[in-house]
């Protein structure tokens, strides 16, 4: 049967991004691929994402190794498709058949757009005709369910009020086993998540020849920091045995004792954070307020609620109760939730609440939003949150899960902290910080007692929201907080 030679070039992953960094490639040439079959791990300016094949064929050329930084447009895979496949879309050009019958096919003239040029992606990836999406199969062939759960990066995003502490959590299971490291055949490829991928790359550990400790032989971070030497290192030095949480978010590349720096590329995530940050730093006029208030009926009302047979299959925490109080503020002081348009000279006033929970991850800030919470009920909204955190933790993260977010909220209680300045989120026009809650003596009654206490946080953009909107804002928050019943006078 005749074929053709595709050539797929990096598309838009969205928000008009010009670049991605290729985190690692999912394949090799010579495999036979399905029609999207995930390839590659791709890092945008805002998250790592999942690049589908947009043909079913063999991979005949990686164009782009990992670590590189890709042009939108530029090919960084080649395909070897049946000729029929090959001629219902995508790139084309003038073709030649040889003496086999095969058909080579060349890169499309200039004149032709980028976007006219690549399949239709489902996202960024190719239209399924029949059936929905295929399952993805694995190195080894064996299929894998799109709904089992995704491997999970060393470091979750700020939800609960103490850290997590790091664990890898099991990848999509497999028909097949894997084959014991340093023994993988051609088309194996050890497991292991993109975060500890990149560790392994920065400190020269070839991850064929890790043993992989996680369920189901996956290979952690404690695992490429062993390979490495490292992890004893820390071991001795500390008096007992390293964990995952010891080591930092942004794991440092190895070094000798002589050396005084460690220089790292700004790119990717923490690149688009820091250009980002600056610009609203230096455009919004930042106010910043601060509320300290008694939250033990909040801690009371979440202690009831775990144990209610109606919130039983879903995860409570004070973080669902303050997002929940930021909807019902912001319905009572619109101008929270708006944005200064200098395009048009106007004030853009949001109908709804795409709510943003900052986290912290191994590629940097995110601000991933809930869209509509405004309108989801506690449970709903805490179901939100769960979600949002374990997208996060698997690095799904999408590109529009980024986008659109209206007003935000950081919690920066998890990690000891009372209180902070945050920067507005651009776009934005408030942003509010929750602190550690605290065992605090505090007036009571007329009386000192021991109570859990905790500041609120709110920066807002004075050129969209005076003092006194941001206060009452603030204020109402803190009622909710300090006395949930109080709900009943307000909506």
């Amino acid at each position: 049967m005749a074929t053709v030679i595709k050539e797929f070039r990096l598309p838009d992953l969205g928000e008009g991004l010009t670049e991605s960094e290729i985190v690692s490639w999912h394949v090799a040439e010579g495999d036979v691929v399905e029609l999207n079959q995930i390839i590659a791990d791709v890092e945008t300016a805002k998250a790592v994402v999942e690049l589908p094949s947009p043909y079913a064929g063999v991979v005949v050329r990686l164009h782009e190794q990992p670590g590189t930084v890709v042009e939108v447009g530029a090919p960084i895979i080649s395909f070897d498709v049946p000729a029929a496949a090959g001629a219902e879309g995508g790139v084309g050009g003038p073709a030649a058949a040889d003496s086999e019958g095969a058909v080579a096919v060349t890169s499309p003239a200039d004149d032709v757009a980028p976007a006219k040029r690549e399949p239709n992606l489902v996202g960024y990836g190719a239209a399924v005709e029949k059936g929905g999406r295929p399952a993805r199969r694995a190195r080894g062939g064996s299929a894998v369910s799109p709904a089992a759960p995704a491997p999970a990066p060393d470091q979750a995003p700020a939800q609960d009020q103490a850290p997590a502490p790091d664990r890898a959590q099991s990848p999509a299971v497999s028909e097949t086993a894997p084959a014991p490291a340093g023994n993988l055949s051609a088309s194996e490829r050890p497991r292991s998540t993109p975060p500890v991928r990149k560790l392994a790359r920065d400190l020269g550990v070839e991850l064929e020849s890790v043993a992989g400790t996680g369920p189901g032989g996956l290979i952690i971070r404690d695992d490429v920091l062993a390979a490495a030497g490292s992890h004893t290192e820390a071991s001795s030095a500390s008096g007992a045995p390293a964990t995952a949480a010891a080591v930092p978010v942004s794991a440092a590349p190895a070094r000798s004792a002589d050396q005084r720096e460690t220089r790292t590329p700004i790119k990717g995530v923490r690149k688009h954070t820091a250009a980002a940050m600056v610009a609203s730093a230096f455009t919004a006029p930042h106010v910043t307020e601060f509320l300290t208030i008694d939250v033990t009926p909040t801690v009371e009302l979440v202690a009831r609620l775990k144990a209610s047979r109606a919130f039983a299959d879903v995860k409570i925490t004070p973080l669902t109760v303050v997002a929940k109080a930021l909807c019902i503020a912001v319905a009572r002081n619109p101008t929270v939730n708006t944005r200064w348009d200098d395009a048009s000279s106007e004030i853009v006033q949001h109908h709804f609440v795409n709510l943003g929970i900052a986290a912290a991850t191994p590629r940097g800030l995110m601000v991933p939003n809930i869209k509509d919470a405004d309108r989801l009920g506690l449970k709903e909204l805490a179901q939100a949150l769960t979600g949002l955190a374990e997208t996060a933790r698997a690095g799904k993260t999408t590109p529009a899960d980024l986008s659109g977010g209206t007003i935000s909220i950081t919690n920066v209680g998890v990690f000891g902290i009372d209180a902070g300045t945050p920067i507005l989120n651009p776009g934005e026009a408030a942003i509010l910080a929750m602190g550690a809650v605290r065992r605090t003596p505090w007036e009571y009654q007329g009386e000192i007692a021991l109570r859990s206490v905790m500041t609120l946080s709110l920066s807002f953009d004075h050129r969209l929201v005076d003092g006194e909107q941001g206060s009452r804002f603030l204020a109402d928050i803190g009622t909710i907080l300090s006395d949930p019943g109080m709900v009943l006078t307000m909506i």
